[in-house]
């Protein structure tokens, strides 16, 4: 029995395909082909050193020039996930402490030719951060159904710092996927559920409409409150204290009229005191029928035709890094490329408050530096003073 697990695990094991990875050592421009679809795109550059231990084999690839787009992208032997776990995932760094611009990928057919890419170019899914402003701070995940896109309903907030992340989008062949940020799941759902692809299952039926007689309103105004004879709604009176002027001419200066001032007396506007309406029937709810134009796919996930990656975004502070792509169906191995991302954020963390502490001591000894210098001129200024007054005693 122990014989057969292990035999099916290393079944398992070798089942396992990755689609396709990249994490930008060398030769990284001989893989990937610039967008040309466009004179003015921006450019990738290799980030090589922009990691805590230095070294060229973690070295991305960054975005260069601003307020530019970038079309960049790589082929890999064309796949079907049909009946498969789909897992896309990268790391991203904005470095430039973002403030408008794309940190997706898109997924493409193999259809799509690099040096003709651009933002209209037909994809799979589209999937990863997206900022502008304080406004729009979201992952994006957005799946292409018969020519159409359409996007997650309340979609994950993505990270705005200028740490590493990574973003991993899990699809699996029950209609479901889950987003993961560093490992962390933020995001669950079904295609059917969280994408408007599929036409509802019920509409409301065209045949019935609210009944003319239905009451819907909760309260009414109570019949027997009525308004107290005495009750005042003149807002302003005639000054009782007025006097026509001694002096004051109708001939010349027109009828005489008393000024207006403020009613004391004066209630406000009356209204009739609110009681349950005892004819209230409840909100009207609008019968709903089968909708003749659902079609139901248990294969909304599937693609028959997976065979690029690109990036094709718009930043407009550059300075973004990309690196370890990955496409798999071994959710596994994404795990484990989890543990190896957090120990290279550990590492970041680490880097980045040794360069904290460095600013902040380099700082402080030049503030000391000043804070001398000063008391020096001070001191000078003093002599100085001192032995001018001892001239003029002389």
């Amino acid at each position: 029995m122990r014989a057969f697990i292990a035999i099916a695990a290393l079944v398992a094991v070798c089942s396992a395909e990755i689609y396709f990875e990249e994490s930008f050592g060398e030769g990284w421009e001989d893989r990937w082909v610039q967008s040309e679809k466009s004179s003015d795109l921006g450019k990738f550059v290799s980030s090589a050193g922009k990691y805590y231990n230095d070294e060229a084999a973690d070295a991305g690839i960054q975005t260069s020039q601003d307020a530019k787009f970038y079309g960049l992208s790589a082929k890999f032997d064309k796949f079907s996930n049909e009946g498969k776990t789909l897992v896309i995932q990268y790391r991203v760094k904005h470095e430039q402490n973002i403030d408008c611009g794309g940190g997706y990928v898109k997924v493409f057919p193999s259809t799509v030719e690099g040096k003709e890419m651009h933002g209209e170019s037909p994809y799979n899914i589209m999937f990863g951060p997206d900022i502008c402003g304080p406004g729009t701070r979201k992952v994006h995940v957005i799946f292409s159904y018969k020519g159409e896109n359409y996007l997650i309903e309340n979609a994950p907030t993505c990270k705005t710092d200028e740490d590493s992340h990574l973003y991993t989008l899990i699809v699996k062949p029950d209609n479901s996927f889950e987003v993961k940020i560093d490992g962390d799941s933020v995001k669950t759902g079904t295609l059917e559920d969280d994408f408007k692809i599929l036409k509802p299952k019920e509409i409301n039926d065209p045949e019935v409409s609210k009944p003319k007689d239905w009451v819907d309103e909760t309260m009414i105004d109570d019949p027997e409150d009525k308004k107290p004879d005495d009750w005042v709604e003149e807002t302003h009176i005639i000054d009782p204290e007025a006097e026509k002027p001694e002096d004051w001419d109708d001939e010349m200066d027109g009828e005489w009229e008393a000024p207006q001032i403020d009613n004391p007396d004066y209630k406000g506007e009356w209204k009739a005191k609110r009681i349950d309406n005892p004819d209230y029937k409840g909100p009207w709810v609008h019968p709903q029928i089968p909708n003749p134009e659902y079609e139901p796919n248990d294969k909304l996930y599937a693609y028959d035709d997976f065979g690029a990656i690109g990036f094709d975004l718009w930043q407009v502070k550059s300075g973004t890094i990309f690196d370890d792509v990955l496409i798999t169906d071994d959710v596994e191995l994404a795990d484990e490329r989890v543990k190896a991302f957090k120990e290279l954020a550990k590492g970041e963390l680490a880097m980045k408050t040794a360069e904290q502490e460095k600013k902040a001591a380099e700082e402080a000894a030049k503030a000391k530096e000043e804070e001398e210098a000063e008391e020096d001129e001070e001191e000078a200024e003093d002599e100085e003073e001192e032995g001018t007054e001892k001239k003029d005693e002389l």
